[in-house]
């Protein structure tokens, strides 16, 4: 039939030939690389979520790379001094010793975010061993400060070290906000996930619109500790409260009407700590569980967050996590990796 064809009609059915063939290899990359949108309100662990990604499915952090965060770990470490030292003025606490008071005021006549060196390794470690400090600690939910800050702090001997030099945890605990979006792709089992994290922040998600485009699966955050504190941008909202109607917003986006929709309850390891001492039932009268009860109290935040779905024919795929614990992660990301496989498959009708 070719031969019968004019030269314009030849050249027409060699363009259709290159055509259906660009077409088909869109179709096969489509399979070979699948798009996950990390979602959640501002300190949920979607950026530590990323960086474990890295950890377990890419090249890691050598030692030039963990050097890089010596500085964002001194300043984690003001910053989270200046919010308790603020917090014991707002609360009224004083201190034990009253020494502290003058040491309290070197500190805060630092600037957190030009920290380059820890050089008031002495006069933090009394603010912070000070019985005063130690309760208003205790109090944190009333005020903004960040998880990491026991861990560094309670550290200080090791991090004050003039070798200092950060750990993966180190790394992993670091809180720098995430502005803008951030893209890591990492191939597994000859497919290329590449992960999007947002800004978690309100001023952040007018950016998310831009990334919702042929997303494969979305990965949505709840930090699960978070029932009893309130948002930075403001304190008169409930963090979870926020969380929830974000999820809401979310799931019910035309965008995502064929993404499938992944829930980590993240923080698994704070709430267990929490709940021994701040009652879930105080912030959600509808709690009926024990009180102190770390499982009951997730399974209740699990339901609440599921009974918002308002998709019947939707699933969506639950898990709890711990975003600084490698091996909780690596665990669930290979059941979230099956999951999404799967699916994907089935969207082709390869399965």
């Amino acid at each position: 039939m070719a031969c019968c064809l004019s030269p314009e009609g030849q050249e027409q059915r060699r363009i259709n030939q290159l055509i259906e063939k660009e077409l088909k290899k869109d179709r096969k990359q489509a399979r070979r690389e699948l798009k996950l949108l990390l979602l959640g309100t501002g300190e949920s662990g979607k950026s530590t979520f990323i960086k474990q990604m890295r950890i377990i499915h890419g090249n890691g952090y050598n030692e030039a790379d963990r050097k890089s965060f010596r500085n964002l770990v001194f300043q984690n470490i003001y910053t989270a001094l200046h919010s308790l030292l603020h917090g014991m003025q707002n609360l009224q606490i004083p201190f034990e010793d009253p020494e502290n008071k003058e040491r309290s005021k070197l500190v805060l006549q630092v600037e957190p975010d030009r920290v380059e060196s820890l050089e008031q390794v002495d006069v933090i470690r009394k603010l912070w061993s000070d019985s005063g400090m130690q309760v208003c600690f205790e109090r944190r939910r009333e005020f903004q400060l960040t998880d990491s800050a026991k861990y560094y702090l309670d550290a200080l001997d090791r991090i004050g070290a003039p070798d200092y030099l950060p750990d993966t945890q180190d790394v992993l605990r670091v809180r720098v906000p995430t502005t803008g979006i951030i893209e890591y792709p990492f191939n597994l089992d000859k497919v290329v996930f590449r992960m999007v994290d947002v800004g978690g922040q309100r001023s952040e998600r007018r950016k998310w619109i831009h990334c919702f485009e042929n997303v494969t699966s979305t990965i949505f955050l709840v930090a699960l500790s978070e029932y009893d504190q309130v948002l930075v941008e403001s304190e008169d909202q409930n963090r979870m409260e926020e969380s929830k109607a974000l999820f809401r917003t979310i799931i019910t986006y035309p965008w995502f009407q064929n993404s499938s929709v992944i829930l980590f309850l993240n923080k698994k390891d704070l709430l267990e700590d929490k709940i021994k001492t701040s009652h879930l039932v105080d912030y959600f009268p509808d709690f009926a569980g024990p009180e102190g009860d770390a499982i009951a109290a997730r399974e209740f935040i699990l339901r609440m967050f599921a009974e918002l779905n308002p998709d019947p024919e939707k699933t969506i795929y639950p898990h709890f996590t711990c975003a600084t614990d490698t091996e909780n992660i690596r665990f669930v990301f290979a059941a979230v990796k099956d999951t999404i496989l799967q699916l994907n498959l089935k969207e082709y009708n390869l399965v």
